[in-house]
């Protein structure tokens, strides 16, 4: 017959010791909230993992999960941590880590690597990702595809919407209604709770011109519809940039279990994202003037 508790020692006698279970917390004096537990992921282009970090622009980058020898990577590539931050440089020490857009496999948007080592690394990736889809565990897909409904039937409001914050453009992951926190609650999971809170000012919908230049690329002009944040305060902007409901907000020392999910609006890439008209207003939700 079976104890129902486990022995306090081993079979030679010695004590079995049980450490006890300790939850992921972020340092008070780290600069940054982002656990680094569940960061890493998919290349969603090639299949490949890379592991998230924020830059010190809070914008995040994609990096190669291992480091890399100085010598075999330019000066202009190099890369280094510190307190959970992704810098745009070395730190002085021999090994350094290299942005995941300049070895994906995918077609390329980003210079390619050069050298003898980063080239092996680069048809390393190149066949584990031709594996990957000839075995049917991965199926590329484009970070934009046309297929994409840009639009919610239900509300006529875009699904990835363009966001103005601090004056600069920002797109969406999801309807400004469904944004949600990227905090972590008491439970460990990541809060459920939208960024939006009706009982707290909102943005609004205004057309914007889109920027007819970019450098000696002329874009069609026209107007593009535009959740306006810029009239709030200082502090709601942050609030909004950094993804994090009003609950969260007042507190402080909560760790973030995602990365915000803003991109930078490209008005080539995210052509498909731009909308000319002004989305009609949500039943819950009146119109902001």
């Amino acid at each position: 017959m079976r104890p129902n508790s486990a022995p306090r020692r081993h079979w030679d006698g010695s004590p079995r010791l049980r450490h006890p279970r300790r939850c992921l917390q972020a340092a008070t004096n780290s600069p940054s909230r982002l656990l680094r537990a569940a960061q890493a992921g998919r290349c969603r282009n090639c299949g490949n993992r890379s592991d998230w970090y924020q830059r010190t622009d809070h914008r995040p980058i994609a990096l190669h999960p291992t480091e890399a020898a100085t010598t075999d990577v330019p000066r202009a590539r190099r890369w280094h941590l510190s307190g959970g931050i992704a810098h745009p440089h070395d730190n002085g020490s021999g090994w350094c880590r290299i942005p995941h857009a300049i070895l994906c496999p995918r077609p390329a948007t980003h210079p390619r690597a050069t050298g003898t080592r980063l080239a092996a690394l680069h048809r390393q990736l190149t066949v584990r990702s031709r594996r990957l889809i000839d075995t049917g565990a991965f199926t590329p897909a484009s970070c934009y595809s046309p297929a994409t409904t840009p639009l919610n039937a239900d509300r006529d409001r875009p699904m990835r919407p363009v966001v103005r914050i601090f004056l600069t453009r920002y797109l969406g992951e999801s309807p400004v209604e469904d944004i949600r926190c990227t905090a972590q609650t008491r439970q460990r999971h990541r809060c459920t709770q939208p960024i939006l809170n009706t009982a707290h000012p909102a943005g609004r919908w205004v057309l914007l011109p889109t920027q007819p230049h970019r450098g000696p690329i002329a874009l069609p002009g026209g107007s593009a519809a535009v959740y306006d944040l810029s009239h709030l305060s200082h502090a709601e902007q942050l609030r909004w940039r950094a993804q994090r409901c009003t609950t969260h907000t007042a507190a402080p020392n909560a760790a973030d279990l995602a990365l915000a999910s803003w991109q930078l609006l490209d008005p080539l890439l995210h052509a498909a994202y731009i909308h000319t008209r002004l989305p009609h207003p949500a039943p819950h939700q009146p119109h902001q003037r």
